[in-house]
C-alpha cells in the first residue's frame, strides 16, 4: 500500500512535466532529481531520532546537557573528575557515585581520606569501599564541587554517576532517547 501511495505522490509532479512537454531525457532527469530529494527526506524523517544526537551532541551553553542513548541502551556521560576525562555510566538506580581505582587515582583523589570502609550493597552483591570527596565534576557546563563518591576494585573500569549528583540539579529526565540534565535557573 506505500508503494501505492508513494506512486500517488510521484504521479502529480510527473503528469505536471508531462503537460509541459518536456523532452524525455530531460524528463527522466528531473524524476530522478526528484526521487532522491524524496527519498532523502523520507531517511531524514525516518531516522530522525538517531540524528537528533549529531545537532545536540552533549552541552548546550545554557547548563543543559543532552546526552543521546547509546546503542546498549544507557547512558554515557563525557565527566571532568579534577580535570580528568571519563565517560560514565548515568545511572539513577545508583545511590552514590562509584569510580574505579584507576580513575581515582588518576584524579588525585585520597583514597584514605575516611579511616573507616563502608559496606555498600551492589547488583552484584556486598562490596567494601573507600569513600572520596571530588573537589570538582563537571559534565559540559554543569559544575558541581565537593562531591561524595566510592571507589573500590571491586567496580572493575566501569565509573558511575549515581543520584548523588543527579539530585543536584534543577532537573533531569529522558524525553525522545536524551537525558537531559540541566542546572539552568
Amino acid at each position: 500500500m506505500d508503494i501505492v501511495y508513494y506512486g500517488l505522490i510521484l504521479l502529480l509532479p510527473l503528469s505536471a512535466l508531462a503537460a509541459r512537454r518536456i523532452p524525455i531525457g530531460q524528463t527522466v532527469r528531473m524524476t530522478l532529481i526528484w526521487i532522491g530529494i524524496f527519498g532523502a527526506a523520507f531517511l531524514i524523517v525516518a531516522q530522525r531520532d538517531r540524528l537528533t544526537g549529531l545537532w545536540s551532541r552533549e552541552a548546550m551553553p545554557d547548563g543543559i546537557v543532552r546526552i543521546p542513548v547509546a546503542a546498549d541502551g544507557h547512558f554515557y556521560a563525557t565527566v571532568r573528575i579534577n580535570g580528568i576525562e571519563r565517560r560514565m555510566l548515568v545511572d539513577s538506580g545508583a545511590t552514590t557515585t562509584a569510580l574505579s581505582e584507576a580513575t581515582a587515582r588518576a584524579a588525585g583523589l585520597d583514597l584514605n581520606e575516611s579511616p573507616f570502609g563502608s559496606l555498600i550493597e551492589t547488583a552484584n552483591g556486598h562490596v567494601t569501599a573507600s569513600h572520596v570527596t571530588i573537589a570538582e565534576l563537571s559534565i559540559g557546563p554543569i559544575q558541581l564541587r565537593n562531591v561524595g563518591a566510592d571507589v573500590s576494585s571491586n567496580f572493575g573500569d566501569q565509573d558511575i554517576i549515581g543520584m548523588n549528583v543527579l539530585k543536584r540539579l534543577r532537573s533531569w529526565q529522558v524525553e525522545q532517547g536524551l537525558l537531559i540534565l540541566n542546572t539552568a535557573p
